[in-house]
């Protein structure tokens, strides 16, 4: 009998906790949905049933009416923003209250890979983007420029022996190797020709890192239920001796030094040379009210995991971006005719190549990239963390630290509130002259703000590069097996994809001039 009540104090004992802060949105008289106990609301984006970004858009459209909806992450308090102007508040105007992206549950035990520009928060964040900043500057991105061309050549390569063959070629697929490549060359100073070998090393890595296996689901999953229990579990280990080792080799090659390739390594150095990184804290303040200071060593480590975020993240939104944009365009062609009589009109002033001034002059077919990303955003939701209790003066709502904001990126490109029609692809709703202002804080495939991606023009230049490459050449068409609506990968997670790929016709075509 005492064995059989301890099981049972054992089981309620679970049960209690399985559900503990599950009062939190009643007790705030926010509109919400009944939570699992263990699970919260949250349990079929942690089972891959669905990705997270289709269950924020799901709650979303639940509650049309409301400014904030409230949901519950296993048993942490999450609030989505339906709100453009709450939305602006939380990235921009009272940032120092939500300035962690609340990626890492454990700021005293995160994973090498995840101290990054990225994943990181508080005053390794605040250091490494104060001194990774002057590395995107206009004049470095043009010094780049050169390996893009060089990848867009061979890009246009690849489509030509699948057009020549009338077969299909998985767009995604094929926008995914030429980011590698761009990557590969840029970042970590390697020619990786992706774009060449079907059985790419490089490429493997890149699907490697975004592949969500049982064992990382698991690990996930567990991580979130019990975030104390299993906070020493890596999301990571399969790529983080891989990447370690890559980047310790590329290292030793150029014997720590800059090389004068003008990549992302190189940059990277210059950064280390120039000393520990010092700057005013985000998080800790003086009794007088001054920030105490902070201080960082830019080590391999910590190089290596700007490095790993450098590849993950570019990788995965740039060939998602450029890859529906070219879906969008198969659907349809008087759109993508605009687009081949402005890129053949642009080329013609400059010898018919490519080169960063061209691109800075093809804004039709920025529009249209612009649009794709509206239609179907890389990131589907931009996420925050309250870092100190916080209101909501013009709902009456006091959040606390430690709830995570989600910015529902994909429902509100989507919203005829903010945009007619939103299902019609017309590129050029992104014209300044049409453009509605109110819109600056809805659409937003790069985020906005203090931690608004740094790496918004490197990623602009090479996607409109890679898509200036393929329709100088070609026409796309929908391919037997292709779907109007992709279908989305649910096992996607902060990056979204489809499923199946996105297969295409490509089709030489003759300049219009």
């Amino acid at each position: 009998m005492i064995t059989l009540a301890l099981f049972v104090i054992l089981i309620y004992g679970l049960y209690l906790y399985g559900k503990r802060n599950h009062k939190y949105w009643e007790l705030k008289g926010v509109k919400y949905d009944k939570p699992l106990p263990f699970f919260g609301n949250t349990a079929r984006s942690l089972l891959a049933q669905m990705s997270i970004t289709q269950l924020i858009t799901e709650f979303y459209w639940k509650y049309p009416t409301e400014k904030v909806v409230g949901l519950y992450g296993a048993s942490r308090p999450l609030l989505i923003i339906r709100d453009p102007e709450i939305a602006k508040r939380i990235l921009i105007s009272d940032f120092n209250y939500f300035y962690p992206r609340g990626l890492n549950n454990h700021k005293d035990q995160i994973e090498p890979l995840l101290r990054n520009l990225f994943f990181a928060d508080g005053d390794i964040w605040r250091l490494l983007r104060q001194r990774m900043t002057p590395a995107f500057t206009s004049g470095k991105l043009k010094a780049m420029f050169p390996l893009i061309v060089e990848r867009a050549e061979k890009l246009q390569t690849r489509a030509l022996s699948a057009a020549t063959a009338g077969r299909e070629i998985d767009a995604r697929d094929l926008m995914a190797r030429y980011t590698t490549d761009f990557i590969g060359a840029c970042g970590f100073g390697l020619l990786s020709d992706s774009l060449q070998e079907e059985n790419s090393a490089f490429r493997k890595l890149g699907a490697t890192i975004f592949k969500r296996n049982p064992r990382d689901i698991g690990v996930y999953v567990l991580k979130e239920i019990f975030p104390t229990m299993f906070k020493s579990f890596k999301l990571l280990s399969g790529v983080e001796k891989q990447i370690l080792h890559l980047v310790d080799e590329v290292l030793r090659q150029r014997n720590y030094e800059p090389s004068g390739r003008n990549d992302f390594i190189d940059l990277l150095l210059e950064c280390k040379k120039k000393g520990t990184l010092v700057g005013e804290s985000i998080e800790k303040i003086k009794q007088d009210g001054k920030p105490e200071v902070a201080t960082l060593e830019m080590d391999n480590e910590l190089m290596a995991a700007q490095i790993f975020v450098f590849f993950a993240a570019g990788f995965e939104t740039s060939s998602s971006a450029t890859s529906i944009t070219l879906h969008e365009l198969a659907y349809n062609p008087e759109v993508q005719s605009k687009v081949h009589q402005e890129i053949d009109r642009v080329l013609a002033k400059y010898d018919n190549k490519l080169s960063y001034d061209a691109i800075k002059e093809m804004t039709y077919l920025e529009w249209t990239f612009k649009e794709g990303m509206r239609i179907f955003p890389s990131l589907g939701y931009l996420m925050r963390e309250c870092a100190r209790k916080y209101t909501f003066e013009e709902i009456n709502l006091t959040i606390d630290e430690g709830v995570r904001i989600f910015i529902p990126l994909q429902a509100m490109h989507n919203d005829p509130k903010y945009f007619d029609n939103p299902n019609e692809f017309r590129p050029e709703r992104f014209d300044p002259a049409n453009f509605d202002a109110n819109n600056k804080y809805v659409y937003l495939p790069f985020g906005v703000g203090p931690r608004a991606c740094i790496g918004e023009r490197l990623g602009l230049m090479q996607s409109l590069a890679g898509l200036a490459a393929i329709l100088a050449r070609f026409s796309v068409r929908p391919a037997p097996g292709t779907v109007r609506h992709p279908l989305v990968d649910p096992k996607s997670g902060l990056v979204q994809s489809v499923k199946e790929g996105l297969p295409l016709l490509f089709i030489e075509r003759k300049p219009f001039n």
